[in-house]
């Protein structure tokens, strides 16, 4: 009985989403359809991925620009934590975004927070993008000391010290997330 319950929990295990490690060819293909070209985008191949840092122009064209701006043009903010930020300083802060372009959260909430961002008018050079692999890897110097476990994972920073993070989902909203990482509530 034991034994079951421990093949059927491993099982569980290995499908939960973008949490965990599988490598490319145990994924069944991510897919969009390309409405420009007809053809569809298999984001499990290993040439689609964005890896290492990259600009937000990336994003914009395809096959990513497909989500991207699905994601960003459909996004419907929370206007009152929007108007909330809008009174934070951005002195001092810095963002981190690292994400698996192979990963539907990925593909979900990124374009999501850069909406925030832009409606916020936070400096774009003060985001720094990161793309891993389907392991949570990327080739980027001293990548391992943010200890990305899932993806994707914003990180703010006040003066260069972590302030916070937003991990996979927002707690309650990506805005009201913001938030709260700033103002500690």
């Amino acid at each position: 009985m034991k034994k079951i319950i421990f093949l059927i929990m491993l099982s569980i295990f290995m499908t939960y989403g973008c949490k965990i490690k599988k490598p490319a060819a145990d994924t069944m293909p991510v897919t969009e359809q390309n409405t420009t070209t007809g053809q569809a985008a298999n984001f499990s191949e290993q040439s689609t991925w964005l890896l290492g840092y990259f600009t937000k122009d990336r994003m914009t064209r395809p096959p990513h620009s497909e989500w991207y701006l699905k994601g960003y043009e459909g996004y419907q903010w929370d206007e009152g934590a929007v108007n909330k930020l809008t009174v934070i300083s951005k002195d001092g802060l810095t963002i981190k975004i690292i994400l698996g372009s192979w990963c539907p959260d990925s593909r979900r909430e990124v374009p999501r927070f850069m909406k925030i961002l832009d409606l916020w008018q936070f400096p774009p050079e003060k985001v720094t993008l990161i793309g891993v692999d389907n392991e949570k890897l990327s080739p980027v110097g001293e990548y391992e000391k943010l200890d990305i476990q899932r993806v994707p994972t914003f990180i703010l920073y006040k003066n260069n010290i972590e302030t916070g993070r937003i991990i996979e989902v927002p707690v309650t909203s990506l805005e009201q997330d913001i938030v709260n990482i700033l103002t500690k509530e």
